[in-house]
């Protein structure tokens, strides 16, 4: 599904050069969960920008279902973020004076979808992204941090994308409703087969997926989450 070569990103500010990305490449197939981790200023953030398309590399390829991502125009890659990625970031982002459906139901008005079709499937994203229904005609300031975060899962589930790509999803909450929010992108997962990209700098958040690829200085390298799950569980019996 996604494949990266030797992706470079430089920044110039006057005559001053940052090389932000110095070179990454990896694969994603159809279906994985993976977390990028890295502390700040590692060079996540540029590289997520790219994956979901908001920006282009310096250099390098990006391969996103078989499309070369890295040399598209501007309403072009507008096109790839409507129809093949769904975002959900650490802020929420949902309109604070309006229904939980309306709000999940937005996208789709600028598809030029008929009102019907677009409350059945904001119903049905919010439904697979754990919503209870009796929530659904609160205002989105009515609800818990997990629900909110929900809601913004359904919303990027809704136009049916390929990729979800979340960054730092569980950064404003607290432990428990964090594993809330990451059992629920496990079950997109794993029951329907979801593709999900997760940005964290944190390890046991990292855990949650099948894979972490660990940036750190603009450079790229695999850790298996089994592993450290193992190494885990032997320490607490030490």
């Amino acid at each position: 599904m996604i494949e990266v070569k030797d992706i470079k990103k430089t920044y110039k500010t006057g005559d001053v050069e940052f090389e932000a990305l110095s070179g990454v490449s990896f694969t994603i197939k159809d279906g994985e969960f993976v977390a990028i981790m890295g502390p700040s200023g590692s060079g996540k953030s540029t590289l997520m920008h790219i994956l979901g398309a908001l920006d282009k590399p310096s250099s390098g390829t990006y391969f996103l279902d078989g499309k070369d991502v890295s040399i598209l125009t501007d309403d072009e890659l507008a096109d790839i973020r409507k129809d093949k990625i769904g975002f959900v970031f650490q802020s929420f982002n949902l309109l604070p004076r309006t229904t939980v459906l309306r709000n999940v139901m937005l996208p789709l008005v600028y598809d030029g979808i008929e009102q019907k079709e677009r409350e059945n499937r904001a119903k049905k994203a919010l439904l697979l992204a754990g919503l209870d229904e009796g929530h659904f005609l609160n205002l989105s300031n009515q609800l818990s941090g997990g629900q909110i975060q929900r809601v913004a899962i359904a919303r990027a589930l809704v136009n049916n994308p390929s990729l979800i790509l979340a960054d730092e999803p569980t950064g404003n909450l607290d432990s428990k409703t964090s594993e809330i929010v990451l059992a629920t992108f496990q079950k997109l997962n794993k029951e329907l087969g979801r593709t999900i990209i997760l940005i964290t700098h944190e390890q046991d958040i990292a855990e949650h997926a099948d894979r972490i690829l660990f940036i750190k200085d603009g450079l790229l390298e695999e850790r298996a989450t089994h592993i450290k799950k193992i190494a885990s569980q032997i320490i607490k019996h030490i």
